[in-house]
């Protein structure tokens, strides 16, 4: 019973995680640098089996790879003496599907929790009528 909760709150910290994750990428979904500069990358939360333990750790984070993306700009403040920004390295589209992938992770992880406390209780109410 014990080690439900305990999967299950792995469950939930990964959840709580990788939703951060997704919603800084969000955030940075339009911040360009000068041309020749490292764009933002979006950051990939890297999960791991808790061997022996039941449940999953968060083993890292990496960033997204891929060859900048240098676009002409000449209106921004930040493009270079030939016009140019460089992109992040973010897809919106892809973006969102983690985050609702993050989001069930994270409630089903809860209604698990939910459960084994209920089962919890519910076997010390019975205890308590013998």
């Amino acid at each position: 019973m014990f080690g439900a909760l305990d999967t299950a709150s792995t469950g939930v910290h990964l959840g709580r995680v990788w939703m951060d994750s997704v919603s800084d990428n969000i955030a940075n979904l339009d911040t360009v640098r000068p041309a020749g500069e490292e764009p933002f990358r979006a950051r990939l939360v890297v999960a791991q089996s808790r061997a022996g333990q039941g449940g999953v750790a968060v083993a890292g984070i990496e960033e997204k790879g891929g060859d900048p993306v240098v676009v002409y700009d000449p209106e921004n403040p930040l493009a270079d003496a030939s016009g140019y920004v460089t992109r992040p390295q973010v897809d919106l589209s892809e973006e969102m599907t983690h985050m609702l992938v993050a989001q069930r992770l994270y409630q089903a992880n809860l209604a698990m929790i939910q459960q084994a406390r209920d089962t919890y209780a519910s076997a010390l109410s019975i205890g308590k009528g013998v």
